[in-house]
């Protein structure tokens, strides 16, 4: 008899699990706007993002996707529709995309429609 396979395990980088909110309705962040992360998510002296600039709304998504370690985190700074609209433009590390399209397939069939 075999042991069950592990889970997959998807990593933002190494030592740091993806994490993945459990719908994208529960993402109800900010849609415009000035938006300033806290220093754990953008350690950065400038952590407001203008998110009327589409150019700092993907960074911010960018920033947050990699850095959350709460979904906490991804309710507060994520917006569930604007995602989806800007998934296919983010740039993301194959882990961080790889889980959120496995737990998200909606997002993986907007890259494909686009």
């Amino acid at each position: 008899m075999t042991a069950p396979a592990a889970p997959v395990l998807h990593l933002a980088r190494p030592h740091r699990p993806v994490v993945v909110a459990g719908t994208l309705a529960e993402l109800s962040g900010p849609v415009g706007g000035l938006v300033e992360l806290p220093l754990r998510l953008w350690w950065n002296p400038q952590r407001a993002f203008d998110l009327g600039q589409h150019t700092m709304l993907l960074w911010m998504y960018e920033n947050v996707l990699r850095e959350a370690i709460r979904v906490d985190e991804l309710r507060a700074f994520l917006d569930g529709a604007t995602l989806i609209r800007v998934w296919d433009e983010l740039n993301l590390p194959r882990g961080v995309r790889a889980a959120w399209e496995a737990r998200h397939p909606r997002l993986r069939t907007t890259a494909l429609a686009v």
